[in-house]
């Protein structure tokens, strides 16, 4: 019998709310955490705003040892590990280092860290460049430095597939829990702001140039030019079923199916692969459509990709069905924490009975069939819900939730 993988801890960082519970409150109030980047000047550039987490001081968090080697990112990750360690009730020390593994997304990598070094390097020399900039920079650092301070030294690894990585992930983490790994901590955190990161994703042509908050990122809506870019996402930590019952964990929820898909290329008049990373998500759960209470959909906030996803789950479910949501209009897409940060927005769902809502959408497209959950919560019963991402290149991913049995 093949074994579930269950999460039994959240650990969260987001532009409107440090810590779990404090986003989640933000996100039913629909309070955004949108606004202009205040780091450095933004004035120069063409998207200005961006969601970032302003209350976060690695130094409350890490030791002064750590907060040298590591960039803004890996501090993110480290602080959301411990929560979600402490949420869990987990002591790794008490945990065969072997039983336990990490597998994190990552879409960029230290860009910030590595920044300031560059600028070293080329404005003083290599002398001056630090020797952590060999492993801060990497896409795999957050998995690393996870591992090191907690000790896990079971199977490990990193997806890097941009906005579809955080589902990737977890589906990995899965795998490896299924293969008898007792505990695996797993979800992405981002943190791509600094000039450098901002100028990388900008060519991408996606971002808004919208200067206000309120306007600039508005998915499925008439008049969506692009998103927003944020920081920050959630890392899980995922247990064997029995594994957790046996010791008496709260249990949020099962990662229950998954699916992924690639795109074809531009041009080659096959359709996109969406649809279709919702069918293996749904056929690997063994559920259909209408099963699924929410979606909390990818909500790339560029009018044709709006229109793919729209039209691809208005395929599977029926146009204006299912409930959708996009609680990321308040936070910015997150990159590799965005789809982890909607799981956990999908299990926090499940346990209070109600949906978060989209904001800025007051202007829906006729070409977006959905049943979008717009400005104020929902209070609805939520025993099943899907997830879906995609990455910039192709990349798509669904994942379904269903809630604990017997809750």
């Amino acid at each position: 019998m093949t074994e579930n993988a269950v999460v039994t801890g959240l650990g969260v960082l987001a532009p409107n709310g440090l810590g779990t519970e404090e986003f989640w409150t933000s996100t039913l109030k629909g309070i955004s955490g949108i606004d202009r980047i205040t780091r450095y000047d933004p004035s120069g550039y063409p998207s200005p705003l961006a969601g970032e987490v302003l209350t976060f001081d690695a130094a409350d968090h890490l030791s002064n040892r750590i907060l040298p080697q590591t960039d803004r990112m890996t501090q993110m990750a480290l602080a959301a590990s411990d929560w979600a360690l402490a949420d869990a009730a987990v002591d790794p020390a008490t945990v065969p280092e072997f039983d336990m593994g990490v597998v994190t997304a990552s879409a960029s990598g230290g860009f910030e860290f590595a920044q300031h070094e560059l600028q070293k390097l080329w404005s003083k020399g290599p002398e001056y460049v630090s020797a952590y900039q060999s492993f801060a920079w990497f896409y795999a650092v957050n998995t690393g430095q996870i591992s090191i301070r907690h000790g896990m030294r079971g199977p490990s690894g990193v997806l890097v597939t941009d906005q579809a990585g955080g589902l990737d992930a977890l589906a990995h983490a899965r795998r490896h829990i299924r293969k008898g790994t007792g505990l695996v901590m797993s979800g992405g955190v981002d943190a791509s702001l600094s000039p450098w990161g901002l100028v990388s994703q900008i060519t991408t042509g996606r971002l808004s140039r919208s200067t206000d908050p309120e306007r600039a990122y508005a998915p499925f809506d008439v008049s969506a030019d692009g998103y927003v870019p944020g920081e920050g996402g959630a890392i899980l930590v995922l247990e064997s079923e029995r594994g957790a019952r046996d010791r008496g964990a709260r249990i949020y929820g099962t990662l229950a199916g998954y699916g992924a898909t690639f795109d074809p290329a531009p041009g080659s008049g096959r359709r996109p692969g969406l649809r279709r990373a919702v069918e293996l998500a749904l056929a690997d759960a063994a559920v259909t459509p209408p099963d699924v209470d929410v979606v909390f959909a990818d909500a790339a906030g560029v009018r044709t990709l709006d229109r793919t996803e729209a039209e691809a789950l208005a395929a599977v479910f029926g146009p204006h069905t299912v409930p959708v949501t996009a609680p990321k209009t308040m936070t910015g897409r997150l990159y590799s924490g965005a789809a982890s940060l909607d799981v956990t927005a999908a299990l926090l769902a499940m346990r209070d009975g109600v949906v978060p809502p989209t904001l800025h959408v007051p202007d829906q497209a006729a070409d977006c069939p959905i049943a979008l959950v717009r400005d104020t919560a929902r209070e609805m019963t939520v025993r099943t819900a899907l997830v879906v991402a995609r990455g910039h290149g192709g990349f798509n991913a669904a994942m379904v939730l269903r809630a604990p049995d017997g809750d």
